[in-house]
C-alpha cells in the first residue's frame, strides 16, 4: 500500500510538477490540478474587424513608409499591411490613429532587420515583422511600457515569448518616440557596446558607389530614392536630371532661408510705424525670385534671377533655369562678397538687375529657339551677383540643442533621410550623439588613450618620388612610438601616387612600375607593425592613378572615380595581414587594421550620422582661376585682394602660410541673410581689410565657393566630367562636419565655414623647402584640424 502511495504521488508530481498546489492523497487534495484563469484586463477594449481595401491605406502608408523612412512599398506588401491593420485595428485605424502606429512600426522593424529598401510582401521576412508587432498590440494599440509589462505577464502565463517586445527600463526621454523592442539601438545594447571605448568601432567609409542614390522631389518636397537602377551609360535623360535636382536642392534650400520668406509680423509692424511717424521709413524687405520665362512683357523692371551659368553655342554668357534661359550684361555687375567667392560657367548663382526687352529675340540661330523654354529675347543687366547662402547641416537635418546631453531633433527638415546609407537623424542621430559622449568622456577617463581620437591626412604621396618615401617613414615614425591607445585611429593617404599618369606613356612608366610603387610602399609599413593593427589605412585616388588615367593622360578624369585596383594592392594588404597576427589581442576586442581603397570622391562617418567626413582630390583652385569670370568692379587681376602688404615675396609667403595654417572661423556672409532692401546699395561695401595675407583669402575664397555651391564640382560637364548616375556622392548637401579639399596648388589651410570645417593638407613634401614634411591632424573630439610639419 505504501509503495502503491509513493508510486502514485510521484506520477502525480512528475505530471502535474509545475503546479503549485500538487495532488496527493495524504492531504486530500484533487487529482487534477487547479487551472486558473488568466487576469482580464477590463479596460483593454474589443476589436472588431474590418475589410481594408489597399488603395484606402495607400495614402497613409506612402506618408510614413516613403516620406518618413525612406521606403517603398509593393503591392504585395500593401496588401498584407492592410489586411492586417483591418483585421487587428478595426473600424479605429483612421479615426483613432491606429495605423499610422502600426505603419510606423513595421517601417522601423523592417530597418532593424537589414530589410531593403523596397519593402516585399513575398517571403516570410515582413511576415515575421507583423507577427512580433501582433505580440505588442492590446486592443489594437501598440502597448507602451505600462501596457506591455500587463501584456507580457498574459502572454508569459500562456508560454509565449516575451523578449521581443520588452522596452528597457532605462529607455531615456529622447528616445519616447521610439518603438518598443523595435528601435534601431536599444540602451542595453549600447552599454554592451561601450565596453569597447575604441572610437574606429565606429568608424564607417561610405564608397561614392555605395551611397544612396536620392533625388529631390519638388511637387512633395522631399528626397527619394531614385528609380533606376544606375549605368555607366545611362540614358540621355539622365544628363538633364542631374542638372535638375542639382538646381532644385539649391533652389529648395534657398526657400528656407529667412531672406527669401515673407514675414507677416515685419509688415504689420511697418504699417504701424508708418501711422505713428512722419519720417520715411523703410521696411526690411525679402527677396522674391523671379523665374526666366515670367521675365516676358516686363522690360525696365528688376528681379533677382536664380539659374546655373554657362555659354551658348555663340559663346554668350547666360543664365538658365527649368524655364528658359537669357543673355546676361555684366558691364556694371559687381560680385557680392567683393572678391570673395569665385563665379565661372558651371555655377548656380543669384543675379540681381534690370531686364530690359530688345526688338529682335537672342534666341534665334545658333543661340536658342525663342519662348518659354528657350533663350528668352532681350537682355539681363546684372546690378550684382552672388552665390546662394549656405545653410548649416543642423538647420538640414532639424537639429537643435546640439550640446553636450545629445542634442535634440526639431521639426521639419529632412531628418528622417537617410543620405549616406547609415541611418537617419531620427532615427538615430539622438542615441549614436548619445554614445559618442560617453566614449569621449572615457577617452578623457583615460588620459594614455585621449589621441585616439586624431585622423591624420596626408596628400599628394607620390609613391615614385624618394623623397616623398623618406617624409612617410618620418611621418609613420612619430606615431609608432607611442602608445597603442594613443596611435590616430585613421591615416588618410591621398594620391596622386605616381607624380605623371601611369599607362599613358608618361614619366612614371606602366603597370609594372606603378606595382613596384605600392610594393616600396608596403614595405615601408611593413617597418611600423604597431601603427598597422591599430589603425585604418584609407587610400584615396588621384587623376594620375589607373585605370583612368590609361585614357585621361593626367587630365581631368570622370567623377567619380574607382580606387586603386585591386592588382597593384596586394603586399600592402599582406603587410596589414603579418601586422594583425604579430599584434596581441586585447581584452576589449578592437577592430583589427585595414586598408581600404576607396573612391574619389569618399566619405567617413563616426558614430553614424554625428559626424561625416568627406575627403576630394582635384585641382580645383587651378581651374577656378581659369575659367572665373573678370568683373569691373575687381582690381586684382583675379579678383583677390586688391592692396596686398608692401612685404617681399618671400616673407609673405612664409606669413600667409603661417596665417592660413591657423584654424580660422570664417564670418557669415550677411550680405544676403540681412535683405535690407531688393535695390543694391549705392556704395559697394569694402572688400577684406589690406592686412589679409592672400593665402588666407584665397582659402576663405575657395572654401565659400565650394560650400555655398553644395557641390564638390561646379563646372560644366565639359570641364569636368561626372558620371550622370553617380553625381549624388559630389554633394554637399547636408553639410558635412568636416570637408578635406585636397589641392596642391592651394595653400595649406584650415577653417571653419558655417559649422563646416574645411581642410587642405597640401602635398606631403613641401615645394620649395628641403627636407619639409606637411600633413594635417584632425581631432574627431574636438572637430578641428592643426597643420604639422617636420624635418627629414
Amino acid at each position: 500500500m505504501a509503495a502503491a502511495t509513493a508510486n502514485h504521488s510521484t506520477r502525480t508530481l512528475s505530471q502535474y510538477g509545475n503546479d503549485p498546489v500538487p495532488s496527493s492523497s495524504a492531504f486530500g487534495t484533487p487529482v487534477h490540478p487547479v487551472r486558473r484563469k488568466p487576469p482580464s484586463d477590463a479596460a483593454t477594449p474589443s476589436v472588431l474587424p474590418i475589410s481594408l481595401p489597399p488603395a484606402t491605406l495607400r495614402p497613409l502608408a506612402f506618408r510614413t513608409f516613403t516620406k518618413k523612412h525612406n521606403l517603398t512599398l509593393n503591392s504585395s506588401a500593401l496588401q498584407a499591411i492592410a489586411t492586417f491593420i483591418g483585421i487587428h485595428c478595426g473600424s479605429g485605424w483612421r479615426e483613432e490613429g491606429l495605423a499610422e502606429k502600426v505603419l510606423d512600426e513595421t517601417a522601423k522593424a523592417w530597418r532593424k532587420n537589414g530589410g531593403s529598401v523596397i519593402v516585399s510582401g513575398e517571403g516570410n521576412d515582413l511576415i515575421d515583422v507583423l507577427r512580433n508587432i501582433e505580440e505588442c498590440m492590446v486592443g489594437g494599440r501598440v502597448v507602451s511600457q505600462g501596457a506591455s509589462s500587463r501584456h507580457a505577464s498574459l502572454l508569459s502565463d500562456q508560454g509565449l515569448p516575451t523578449t521581443v517586445h520588452a522596452r528597457p527600463a532605462s529607455l531615456s526621454r529622447d528616445d519616447s518616440q521610439s518603438s518598443p523592442g523595435l528601435t534601431t539601438l536599444e540602451l542595453e545594447d549600447v552599454e554592451q557596446d561601450l565596453q569597447s571605448t575604441d572610437p574606429r568601432y565606429w568608424l564607417r567609409i561610405v564608397d561614392a558607389f555605395q551611397q544612396p542614390r536620392l533625388t529631390y522631389n519638388a511637387n512633395q518636397k522631399h528626397f527619394e530614392p531614385a528609380g533606376k537602377r544606375p549605368s555607366l551609360l545611362p540614358d540621355p535623360s539622365r544628363k538633364t536630371a542631374l542638372l535638375r535636382d542639382r538646381y532644385q536642392s539649391i533652389h529648395q534650400r534657398l526657400l528656407r532661408n529667412e531672406a527669401f520668406q515673407t514675414s507677416t509680423v515685419a509688415l504689420s509692424r511697418f504699417k504701424s510705424l508708418q501711422r505713428s511717424s512722419s519720417e520715411m521709413v523703410m521696411p526690411q524687405q525679402a527677396y522674391k525670385l523671379t523665374q526666366i520665362a515670367n521675365l516676358l512683357g516686363r522690360s525696365g523692371s528688376t528681379h533677382v534671377l536664380l539659374g546655373l551659368l554657362g555659354n551658348s553655342p555663340t559663346g554668350a554668357l547666360i543664365l538658365s533655369d527649368l524655364t528658359g534661359s537669357i543673355s546676361l550684361d555684366l558691364q556694371h555687375a559687381r560680385p557680392v562678397p567683393e572678391g570673395g567667392a569665385w563665379f565661372a560657367p558651371g555655377m548656380v548663382v543669384l543675379a540681381e538687375g534690370l531686364y530690359v526687352e530688345e526688338g529682335s529675340a537672342t534666341g534665334l540661330g545658333l543661340a536658342g529657339y525663342d519662348g518659354v523654354g528657350g533663350t528668352i529675347g532681350g537682355r539681363f543687366h546684372v546690378a550684382s551677383m552672388g552665390g546662394p547662402p549656405c545653410e548649416r547641416r543642423d538647420v538640414t537635418l532639424g537639429v537643435i540643442d546640439n550640446d553636450s546631453r545629445g542634442g535634440s531633433v526639431a521639426p521639419g527638415g529632412f531628418g528622417w533621410v537617410d543620405f549616406l546609407g547609415v541611418g537617419s537623424e531620427r532615427a538615430s542621430g539622438s542615441t549614436m550623439r548619445t554614445i559618442e559622449r560617453k566614449v569621449w568622456e572615457k577617452q578623457e577617463l583615460a588620459s594614455h588613450s585621449q589621441g585616439r581620437s586624431r585622423i591624420v591626412i596626408l596628400g599628394e604621396v607620390s609613391l615614385d618620388s624618394t623623397k616623398t618615401l623618406e617624409a612617410l617613414k618620418q611621418v609613420l615614425g612619430i606615431y609608432a612610438v607611442e602608445r597603442a591607445e594613443q596611435i590616430p585611429m585613421t591615416f588618410i593617404l591621398i594620391g596622386n601616387f605616381a607624380q605623371y599618369a601611369v599607362l599613358a606613356g608618361g614619366g612614371s612608366g606602366g603597370s609594372i612600375e606603378y606595382k613596384e610603387y605600392f610594393d616600396s610602399l608596403a614595405s615601408i609599413l611593413s617597418d611600423y607593425p604597431s601603427v598597422l593593427a591599430d589603425s585604418t589605412f584609407v587610400f584615396v585616388p588621384g587623376d594620375n592613378d589607373p585605370w583612368a588615367s590609361a585614357f585621361s593622360a593626367g587630365a581631368a578624369a570622370v567623377l567619380p572615380r574607382t580606387g586603386v585596383p585591386e592588382i597593384y594592392t596586394s603586399r600592402v594588404k599582406r603587410a596589414f595581414a603579418a601586422a594583425n597576427a604579430e599584434a596581441e589581442k586585447s581584452a576589449d576586442k578592437k577592430p583589427k587594421g585595414e586598408a581600404v581603397w576607396s573612391t574619389n570622391p569618399t566619405r567617413l562617418t563616426l558614430f553614424g550620422p554625428a559626424q561625416e567626413l568627406v575627403v576630394f582630390r582635384d585641382d580645383i583652385s587651378g581651374r577656378l582661376r581659369r575659367k572665373t569670370l573678370r568683373f569691373r568692379s575687381a582690381d586684382g587681376p583675379e579678383g583677390l585682394n586688391p592692396n596686398p602688404t608692401s612685404q617681399s615675396r618671400g616673407k609673405r609667403a612664409s606669413g600667409n602660410q603661417r596665417a592660413a595654417n591657423e584654424e580660422d572661423d570664417m564670418d557669415v556672409d550677411r550680405s544676403i541673410e540681412s535683405a535690407q532692401s531688393a535695390q543694391p546699395d549705392a556704395k559697394p561695401k569694402q572688400p577684406n581689410p589690406p592686412n589679409i595675407p592672400s593665402d588666407l583669402h584665397a582659402a576663405r575664397k575657395l572654401v565659400k565657393t565650394v560650400l555655398d555651391q553644395g557641390y564638390l564640382s561646379p563646372f560644366p560637364l565639359t570641364d569636368r566630367p561626372i558620371l550622370w548616375d553617380y553625381g549624388n556622392p559630389l554633394s554637399l548637401y547636408p553639410l558635412p562636419t568636416a570637408l578635406v579639399l585636397m589641392d596642391p596648388e592651394a595653400p595649406p589651410f584650415t577653417l571653419t565655414y558655417e559649422g563646416c570645417h574645411a581642410m587642405n593638407p597640401g602635398a606631403l613634401v613641401v615645394p620649395g623647402k628641403r627636407g619639409a614634411a606637411q600633413w594635417i591632424e584632425y581631432d574627431a573630439r574636438t572637430r578641428k584640424g592643426k597643420t604639422r610639419d617636420v624635418r627629414f
